[in-house]
């Protein structure tokens, strides 16, 4: 079997000021995608599973680049440009897709949507792939392909796991000749992404009952419980169901809308301020406490130089305390010999603005690392490795400030351990994230609070100013 393969990968936060430019894409193309065979990855999962089945892959081209704002439309044109043109010149029994689900450019609201339709439009054969947790699943998407699969955990340890899962249903599809087909069940539901995690209700419940469905139903070949990402303003933002089944799934994907709604509050998360925590924390409590910023998640799209927690912790006076910011800027500057530095508060209009700090500088190191944790969602993002820039290690009181060039989920230790950082001494850590960042820090952490911060990813989802967002109710 002869298997078209192509990537487009982006997490859009339509609230984010600018654009994601094509410039901000990895571009792989052709037999530039054999360099992910066997790693951490959905594609170099799929690639290597290939030699199993006794596919020959025809690699077309992957996109990837970390969340961020609305993208260009010049990417989805040039990754059509070089999907189409590989589809063009091959005869193929089926195309694989690894996809996000959440990407929006400046014309199109649902970009994976419209590259179905245009594909659809020059082949008939069945269409498969896999997508994130968090994708904004629309009535297209569910309508031109046969069977997407969607991560199952958050944090995101089963992305390789999920795209061999799709991999082996296409394998299933190729080999019996049942084709399925996809339904979607909308049922209006918005959760920001600190209420989306598996280990707890309202998802630990409906991903239970899904497992559950797939089981009894044989006919059901995957039963997708998708959380959604409401930080993408779309008419099909929000939570969703969707059936891949040679049957009918609708008594199913009817009980799954009916627990969701039981369970709707239990995913409405709202913050106590980080003045308000570290008040609480006086005198800091023996172990690592893990102190959690989901406004200026970097995983949700947030620029990762928030100053609302920086400025928090330097206002209570915590020492043996760490935080990462993104500041190429200040990097720079201490590179060229500065002390005082005008520290992040540069991304987004929502911080107050750059914090000036007279700082020690501690190292400047290459920022290139090896992932610790070779399942954890940063590894399947870019694999086994990930270079945060130049970085520099500086310290202003008790806080050790590591400064990187590129921002960098908080999802691997090694982020740390590289610039030469013992997490777990520390009394106090700060991580701009919302849940993904669990699987590296649970680990460690004898005490973990969210904080409320001025940032774009805040849990307070009142505060944003929708205009397509349509079936909430």
């Amino acid at each position: 079997m002869r298997i078209l393969i192509a990537g487009l990968f982006h997490e859009t936060h339509t609230f984010l000021d600018g654009l994601t430019p094509l410039s901000d894409f990895q571009v792989r193309r052709g037999n530039e995608l054999w360099v992910s065979k066997g790693d951490a990855s959905p594609l170099g999962g799929v690639l290597e599973l290939a030699d199993e089945f006794g596919w020959q892959m025809l690699p077309a081209a992957d996109y990837r680049a970390q969340p961020s704002a609305t993208v260009a439309d010049e990417v989805v044109e040039q990754f059509w440009s070089d999907l189409s043109a590989a589809a063009d010149k091959a005869d193929y029994d089926a195309v694989y897709l690894v996809l996000h689900g959440a990407m929006v450019s400046q014309t199109i609201l649902d970009v994976e949507g419209e590259v179905l339709r245009r594909l659809r439009k020059i082949t008939p054969v069945p269409i498969f792939g896999v997508f994130d947790l968090h994708a904004n699943f629309s009535p297209q998407m569910a309508r031109l392909a046969d069977c997407l699969v969607g991560y199952r955990e958050n944090p995101h340890t089963d992305a390789r796991e999920a795209g061999l899962v799709a991999a082996r249903l296409l394998h299933r599809c190729l080999t019996t000749g049942r084709r399925p087909h996809m339904q979607l069940q909308q049922p209006g539901i918005l959760w920001p992404p600190t209420g989306t995690g598996t280990a707890a209700d309202p998802m630990l419940s409906l991903e239970s009952m899904a497992r559950e469905f797939e089981e009894a139903d044989k006919s059901l070949w995957a039963m997708n419980i998708v959380a959604g990402f409401s930080f993408a303003d779309t008419p099909d933002t929000g939570v969703s169901f969707v059936a891949c089944t040679t049957g009918d799934a609708t008594p199913q994907l009817q009980e799954l809308e009916e627990r969701a709604r039981a369970l709707a509050p239990l995913g409405q998360i709202t913050d106590p301020t980080a003045d308000e925590v570290l008040d609480q924390l006086q005198p800091l409590p023996s172990g690592l406490t893990v102190l959690v910023e989901p406004a200026d998640n970097i995983g949700g799209g947030a620029p990762g130089d928030g100053t609302g927690l920086l400025r928090a912790l330097i206002h209570h006076g915590v020492r043996n305390a760490a935080i990462c910011l993104n500041d190429p800027q200040s990097v720079s500057q201490l590179e060229a010999g500065e002390r005082t530095i005008r520290l992040g508060g540069k991304g987004s209009r929502l911080d107050p603005g750059p914090l000036e700090l007279e700082v020690e500088l501690v190292a400047l190191n290459d920022g290139r690392f090896e992932l610790e944790d070779k399942n954890s969602h940063l590894a399947s993002m870019c694999g086994d490795v990930f270079d945060m820039g130049r970085c520099a290690v500086v310290k202003h009181g008790g806080l050790t400030i590591l400064i990187t060039s590129v921002k960098t989920p908080p999802f691997d230790l090694g982020q740390w351990h590289s610039q030469g950082i013992s997490v777990e001494k520390l009394s106090v850590v700060a991580v701009k994230a919302a849940v993904a960042h669990r699987r590296a820090y649970d680990k460690i952490a004898a005490h973990m609070f969210w904080v409320d911060t001025p940032g774009p990813c805040s849990s307070n989802l009142k505060t944003l100013p929708y205009k397509h967002l349509q079936r909430v109710r």
